[in-house]
């Protein structure tokens, strides 16, 4: 008999967790820099290629890397009309106020809002969306 929840019956179930998660853009220290702001802390670590120069930039929260490749041939995502491969989603005690400050810090606010009441879609500063949530 085979088991429908656990391929491997004899194997212990996974249990691995997000050590890193990267991003790419144009400038990778801006958008490091923006999203370390946003998370209330400050980028810590630069990463050079095999020419010396630091192309790779990330900081750290809660156990996790956060990482920016800077990508001289990267372009943002036409959204809403592709599809997103990845974006995040970040929480703030008071997202209104929130909002205000990642407006005043580069990020831009599209017209297509498909949160409604519960999320808000900002563009940060490569021009990809992520959403933003309120605490309660």
């Amino acid at each position: 008999m085979t088991s429908h929840t656990h391929p491997h019956p004899h194997t212990a179930p996974l249990s691995g967790k997000i050590m890193c998660q990267a991003m790419w853009a144009r400038d990778g220290r801006k958008l490091a820099e923006f999203y370390a702001t946003a998370l209330g802390t400050k980028v810590t670590q630069a990463f050079p290629n095999e020419e010396g120069n630091e192309v790779a930039f990330a900081f750290h929260v809660n156990g996790a890397m956060y990482l920016f490749y800077t990508s001289p041939s990267f372009t943002a995502p036409d959204w809403p009309e592709q599809e997103l491969s990845f974006h995040m989603g970040l929480v703030f005690d008071d997202a209104q106020a929130a909002e205000k400050q990642l407006l005043e810090m580069g990020a831009t606010k599209p017209g297509h809002q498909p949160g409604g009441k519960h999320w808000t879609v900002l563009l940060d500063p490569s021009d990809q969306p992520f959403c933003i949530h309120s605490a309660h």
